[in-house]
């Protein structure tokens, strides 16, 4: 079976591309847990085709590096020890002039192996997920970069034109949901992870999910009325995270002489008030759907309805907990952890972001994070009983 090379190279080039414009200090830094140094993201991605595709299937293939395996090895407990995450802003060494080595050494042999023509479907497949994996890290380089500058007390830009440009949705009004059994879940055909497998029936209540996400200007309403000091509007945990991290407005959000600001991929910019509110947490989204009388769509909602919805520029929470569809099975070995094991303590987001890689985006997505997180490109689409 043969693969597209050309997809391989532009999917890693696409990376390359992203990183381009940053300082080799930049990549570097790890601010927090939750940030990963780009240097890090370059070399893991590279670390999966070296690991899980040319060892197991190029007899007599070399290693880079013997150490490689422990530096990038992300959370594959079945592959052995690694670096823990909080240790990936220690690294020093390898270079990032060797990081890049390793990905040009490592894609020449990819190269050759895509081009001989002889991968049977279970090496495609892999292959496969690898692209997708690295397309995922993608959208994290994104996050981890505007944190990396946006915490860097002289704010640096990123570059003037941006991922972050044109945000702006004024669609208006509400889609109603009728109430009925639905099908969710992918359907098998095409690219997908196993979070989305186990398409099933689900019975819907009549319901209606707005047209539009939430904009800064009706977010800093919540700020204005003091969202952030009242704690009747907040989970009891979403309530503790805003005493004990003296949270007081969305991530990136600055007062600056008595007028609203916010750290974009450009640098500091006055808040546009038209644009949807972003990195926003669970609490928050919460919070403000409390304040407003409303609520948050469940995933099953928002699948049900996203063909009349003008989605992807922002993650969207949703509240529903992180869970195994019907009858999910994780595989054995690495591949089997992709996914199923972090099936806890977190709730789904639907949708996609202006940082999603270009056709890695689909309406069964399912992605996932713990409810304080807010780095990531995230929004609120707001829901209500009818």
């Amino acid at each position: 079976m043969s693969l597209n090379s050309e997809q391989y190279r532009a999917v890693r080039g696409r990376s390359v591309e992203i990183c381009s414009r940053l300082e080799k200090e930049d990549y570097v830094v790890q601010p927090i847990v939750d940030v990963s140094p780009p240097k890090w993201h370059l070399g893991h991605t590279t670390w999966f085709f070296e690991t899980l595709v040319l060892l197991p299937n190029v007899p007599g293939y070399k290693v880079f590096h013997p150490e490689y395996h422990f530096v990038f090895n992300s959370y594959y407990e079945s592959l052995g020890t690694r670096v823990i995450r909080t240790d990936r802003g220690n690294l020093s060494r390898p270079t990032v002039d060797e990081v890049y080595q390793y990905r040009q050494y490592v894609d020449s042999a990819m190269m050759k192996f895509l081009e001989a023509e002889i991968i049977d479907s279970q090496i495609a497949a892999l292959v496969d997920l690898g692209l997708n994996h690295e397309e995922q890290h993608q959208e994290l380089l994104w996050y981890d970069i505007k944190y990396i500058l946006g915490h860097n007390p002289l704010f640096p830009p990123y570059h003037e034109h941006t991922i972050e440009n044109d945000l702006a949705n004024l669609d208006l009004g509400w889609h109603r949901i009728d109430a009925g059994v639905y099908n969710v879940g992918h359907d098998g055909t095409g690219f997908h992870f196993d979070n989305e497998e186990g398409r099933h029936r689900i019975f819907l209540e009549q319901a209606a999910i707005a047209k539009a996400l939430v904009t800064n200007r009706e977010y800093q309403e919540f700020v204005d009325d003091g969202g952030y000091k009242r704690f009747e509007f907040w989970h009891a945990e979403g309530w503790d995270w805003v005493k004990v991290n003296a949270i007081e407005a969305p991530l990136y959000w600055y007062e600056i002489d008595g007028s609203w600001h916010r750290y974009a991929m450009n640098g500091l910019q006055r808040l546009i008030p038209d644009e949807p509110v972003m990195h926003i947490s669970y609490y928050e989204a919460w919070a403000y759907a409390q304040w407003k009388g409303l609520r948050l769509p469940t995933e099953f909602e928002w699948e049900v309805a996203a063909r009349h919805l003008n989605w992807g520029k922002l993650w969207e929470w949703t509240e529903s907990a992180y869970l195994p569809y019907p009858g999910f099975k994780r595989v054995p070995g690495p591949i089997g952890e992709y996914n199923g094991k972090f099936m806890v303590n977190q709730k789904v987001l639907r949708g996609s972001s202006i940082a999603t890689a270009p056709g890695h985006s689909r309406v069964t997505y399912r992605n996932f994070f713990h409810p304080h997180l807010r780095w990531m490109y995230s929004g609120i689409r707001l829901a209500k009983h009818e």
